[in-house]
């Protein structure tokens, strides 16, 4: 029986034309990026097309691009890199990061992390029942003291697809003097994004999001806000001295043509795959009672879906859906025996947040696949819940 994979959110498929830049860069390249002979100039050259590449895609300048292992490292970075820029212990002195209460692990616990060790404060914004932040709520937050500041609030949710009023929030965000740091894995390639014109300072975006390499991914800054920020790896001082480490100069290239194609791409895509996800949503509403979907449906990416099927434990519709393959929550909180804190920052009950399925389509995903997909879903849902009333 044939896989159908409706997981992108989590990682998306290595597009071949990716893997065929990165084999290429792998066997024909080598030598440090930072050798001053011509092997070195090579690499330099092949790095210094992906920082374009990668910087077009998210309307950044080329000599903002520092490259990582991935979201993950990037937000890390944007926020630990921040957090040491306190000079003194006084109160109006003492860094505070502001997060709204559906980040990635990676930016709320980072923050939490590097809080705990009295390096900076932390406050948390709420989120609307539609699942995108709060922007009084969030207003509020930034009239306390505590300076500097930095804001981080993510574009699109990776659970929910919902997005957040980026625009509006780093006006906002400014207009407090502070810094402003957006998570925009989860949106870059699927919908227009331009850190320029939206008022973004920071932004982190990963490789295997956009169906480039797993490991390598980029934290994009301007001028002033990379001047802010303070290593948080110490070497040689690579990637204006904010990532030492020698470069993944093939990963970095896979990372800038897998950028290129979802930013030539970009528009069909999102058109074909949100036509994809509404039919695959339509399907299982009309053969299904008590499907709802989780957050604004009105704004959220084309891609994703996240469903309450009402009397169902989701871990046992995944695994009884079998071949089809989706998530409970976001794959980084895969096996917490805790419900999904986005979900339920948003005002759902734990039982609604565990009763809850993510299906995201993308690039690959054919129409054959989600008529599959659907009669599969429906399946699973309709057999846990038989089991669910006779187990009662």
């Amino acid at each position: 029986m044939n896989e159908i994979y409706l997981d992108y959110n989590a990682s998306a498929p290595c597009d071949p034309r990716v893997a065929d830049a990165v084999t290429k860069a792998m066997t024909d390249g080598f030598g440090n990026a930072s050798s001053a002979h011509r092997f070195g100039r090579r690499q330099a050259a092949a790095v210094s097309e992906a920082r374009e590449q990668v910087a077009a895609l998210v309307g950044g300048a080329p000599g903002g691009v520092v490259f990582t292992a991935g979201a993950t490292e990037a937000n890390n970075l944007a926020l630990g890199g921040f957090a040491p820029a306190s000079h003194g212990s006084q109160p109006d002195t003492t860094p505070m990061l502001v997060v709204s209460a559906v980040e990635h692990a990676s930016v709320s616990r980072a923050a939490e992390a590097f809080a705990a060790t009295g390096r900076c404060k932390y406050r948390t914004a709420a989120v609307t029942p539609g699942g995108f932040v709060d922007v009084d709520a969030l207003a509020g937050l930034l009239t306390e003291t505590g300076y500097p500041v930095m804001v981080s609030v993510m574009a699109a949710n990776s659970e929910t697809g919902v997005l957040n009023p980026i625009e509006e929030v780093a006006q906002l965000v400014h207009q407090a003097g502070a810094l402003f740091h957006c998570d925009a894995t989860q949106m870059v390639g699927r919908l227009p994004f331009d850190m320029s014109a939206l008022g973004c300072d920071l932004v982190s975006l990963s490789g295997h999001k956009i169906c480039g390499p797993t490991g390598v991914g980029a934290l994009v800054g301007t001028r002033e806000a990379l001047a802010a920020l303070h290593p948080t790896l110490w070497g040689g001082g690579h990637e204006r001295g904010l990532r030492s480490g020698s470069l993944n100069v093939a990963g970095i290239v896979g990372l800038g043509v897998a950028a290129e194609l979802a930013a030539d791409e970009q528009e069909t895509e999102s058109e074909r795959v949100g036509a994809l996800r509404d039919r695959f949503v339509d399907s299982l509403i009309d053969a299904l009672p008590a499907v709802d979907q989780n957050g604004d449906i009105e704004r959220r990416l084309p891609n994703t879906a996240n469903l309450h099927f009402a009397g169902t434990d989701s871990d046992a519709v995944l695994v009884n859906m079998d071949p089809v393959a989706a998530s409970a929550g976001s794959a980084c909180s895969t096996g917490a025996i805790e419900p999904s804190p986005v979900l339920t920052s948003m005002g759902l009950s734990r039982e609604a947040a565990f009763e809850s399925v993510r299906f995201s389509l993308g690039r690959f995903t054919t129409s054959s696949e989600i008529a599959v997909a659907a009669e599969k879903v429906v399946t699973a849902v309709r057999y846990v819940r038989l089991m669910t009333t006779e187990a009662a």
